[in-house]
């Protein structure tokens, strides 16, 4: 009978032990596990709520801009697109009336040259003339009539490609044959304007001109029209 007692009180102190124990391995470890939950946890939440700044966006978070290059890796400016020739050459048709005396006129075909500088493509520039016409008939002798001018020119851009200018230019010319009525060379001056037709802004354009041309043949003034057409050749 002790025996039996005694076995029970060693397994009660045994099952006591044990109890204890395993109390005692069990509590701090959730303190512990909590601490370090919370310890690594709370970067991670600061993180997630942080404010962000009034002037980030969303898409800025999401994708940061790239840095801007260098300024010697600028690309550089493209300016005009469309060349300025300073010289315009124009050779041409020209008829021209001339008026010889009161009531004796002789009409003339010929060619019409001429040559315009625009320093730096501005709008005045220099011009130089020269026109040869031919007469069907005069006293039953072919006429001739020839005029050498320079002068200022003024030109004027208007839509449609089109330039409009005007000149005016002083010379001389000459007139033949000899006639009863005096002298063959005069002084001469021309005042008038005219329009290029510019095709699509190239080195080429199409000119027609109407002009007044006063000379002193024959110790009398005569005022004679004149009329171009042609091409010119910008360079």
């Amino acid at each position: 009978m002790k025996q039996v007692f005694l076995c029970a009180a060693l397994l009660g102190l045994a099952a006591c032990a044990q109890a204890q124990t395993t109390s005692n391995n069990s509590l701090p470890v959730a303190p512990i596990a909590a601490t370090a939950a919370s310890t690594d946890s709370a970067p991670l939440v600061a993180a997630e709520i942080a404010p962000a700044s009034p002037n980030t966006s969303a898409f800025s978070l999401a994708a940061a801009p790239d840095p801007e290059p260098a300024s010697g890796d600028q690309r550089p400016s493209v300016y005009g697109v469309l060349k300025t020739y300073n010289w315009q050459a124009t050779a041409g048709y020209t008829f021209f009336r001339f008026y010889i005396v009161p009531h004796v006129t002789d009409n003339m075909n010929g060619l019409n040259l001429g040559l315009v500088y625009y320093p730096g493509g501005h709008w005045i520039g220099a011009e130089g003339e020269f026109i040869g016409a031919w007469g069907s008939s005069f006293f039953g002798q072919t006429s001739k009539y020839v005029q050498g001018m320079g002068g200022p020119r003024f030109r004027w851009a208007a839509p449609r490609g089109l330039e409009i200018w005007g000149h005016g230019l002083v010379g001389g010319a000459n007139f033949l044959p000899r006639t009863v009525f005096g002298n063959q060379g005069a002084f001469a001056y021309e005042v008038g304007g005219g329009v290029d037709l510019n095709v699509h802004q190239k080195r080429w354009s199409y000119r027609v001109s109407a002009n007044l041309v006063g000379t002193r043949f024959f110790s009398t003034y005569q005022y004679s029209p004149n009329v171009s057409a042609g091409i010119v050749f910008k360079f």
